[in-house]
């Protein structure tokens, strides 16, 4: 390197290992305080959660609405996700199940919205996501609720219907599957696994590059890769943490039909959030089968001034065309306007249930 230029670097360089070392400081710090606050609530006995969703959204969101660049919004949401993940392990780490095993896009999901600070509980199921969480043998869980590709995620939305879990936040992802097997050749393969959304969501890749694959439907799409660890003649489709996790190799990257495929998953617990200013809503409501009954279900929002933000219908699989709808809309449930439409469509709706309020993403 030219030693003029290594002359104008080095005060540069220096000056970034001044600022780190008075970042990690003021880190320590932070871990600290963080540590008297679990004190404190230990000596007056203060069992609450550990987890505080709205606070957690607050802090970040105020740190974005101080932040004048250039460092990128979305990485102060990253960088501080992973300080309040790092603080609140200090004090207890928190159990987050979601579907395995590892390398999936749950376990992904859960990374991104808790911090690394966690403690993982993989499931075969989403059953047993939802079963482990009302067990207590984790305190949240991470669910998919729907793709940008596939629409809804139905077991979910079935099991949400008979938990009496809540939501306490979301987290979008953008999907991108690889082909993994043991050889980047793929000699030998004779068929791919994969979660059946995923091969959904590269049925038109697959049909032109590997049009004479069997395809056959796993548990996870992480569970496909573990299978295609085993065996030589499986190729699976999952992420590229999967094909590290499971010692694969990636074959083709980015196979999914639509490049802007996402995915949405539900934080799930028995936590109540408080309003945060930007928060979402989930309903499952139902009315009676006759004209204009969904008119009149949602006419209290409009009333009131409340938007929706989807709206997701599912039969009662009663066997009389019956459904459920399931609802999000933008406000908490403490927020004056929300609980006066809340109240009416519990007066109106022959099934009225509240998912939870939660941050908006």
């Amino acid at each position: 390197m030219d030693e003029s230029l290594q002359a104008k670097l080095l005060p540069l360089r220096q000056r970034i290992d001044q600022i780190d070392a008075e970042i990690l400081d003021l880190l320590n710090q932070r871990a600290r305080t963080a540590q008297h606050v679990g004190d404190i609530k230990h000596t007056y006995h203060e069992d609450g959660p550990v987890l505080r969703p709205e606070r957690e959204a607050q802090v970040i969101r105020q740190l974005q609405g101080k932040n004048r660049g250039p460092f990128p919004p979305e990485s102060v949401a990253a960088v501080w996700t992973e300080i309040i993940s790092a603080c609140r392990g200090l004090e207890q780490a928190i159990t987050v199940a979601f579907l395995g095993p590892a390398g999936s896009f749950s376990e992904q999901a859960a990374f991104e919205h808790f911090g690394h600070a966690i403690t993982g509980v993989p499931c075969p199921s989403f059953d047993e996501v939802f079963r482990a969480v009302e067990a207590g043998a984790a305190v949240v869980g991470m669910v998919p609720v729907e793709n940008s590709t596939e629409g809804a995620v139905n077991r979910t939305l079935d099991l949400l219907l008979g938990s009496s879990l809540q939501i306490l936040g979301e987290r979008s992802l953008l999907i991108r599957h690889c082909l993994m097997a043991q050889n980047a050749s793929m000699r030998g393969v004779i068929k791919v696994m994969a979660h059946p959304q995923a091969l959904a969501q590269c049925q038109g890749w697959l049909n032109q590059f590997h049009p004479t694959l069997l395809r056959e439907p796993a548990a996870s799409n992480a569970e496909a890769a573990r299978i295609a660890s085993l065996d030589p003649t499986v190729a699976a489709i999952a992420s590229d943490t999967a094909a590290r996790t499971w010692g694969l190799q990636v074959v083709a990257q980015g196979i999914q039909d639509d490049p802007q495929n996402r995915t949405r998953f539900l934080a799930i617990g028995q936590i109540a959030t408080l309003p945060t200013g930007r928060d979402k809503t989930g309903l499952i409501l139902a009315v009676a089968n006759r004209a204009g009954a969904v008119y009149e279900m949602l006419s209290p929002l409009s009333a009131n001034g409340v938007s929706m933000t989807r709206f997701e219908s599912r039969p009662a699989r009663k066997g009389q065309w019956e459904y459920y709808f399931y609802v999000d809309i933008e406000g908490h449930r403490e927020d004056p306007p929300v609980k006066k439409a809340l109240a009416a469509l519990e007066d109106t709706c022959a099934f009225f249930k509240v998912l939870g309020s939660y941050p908006a993403q």
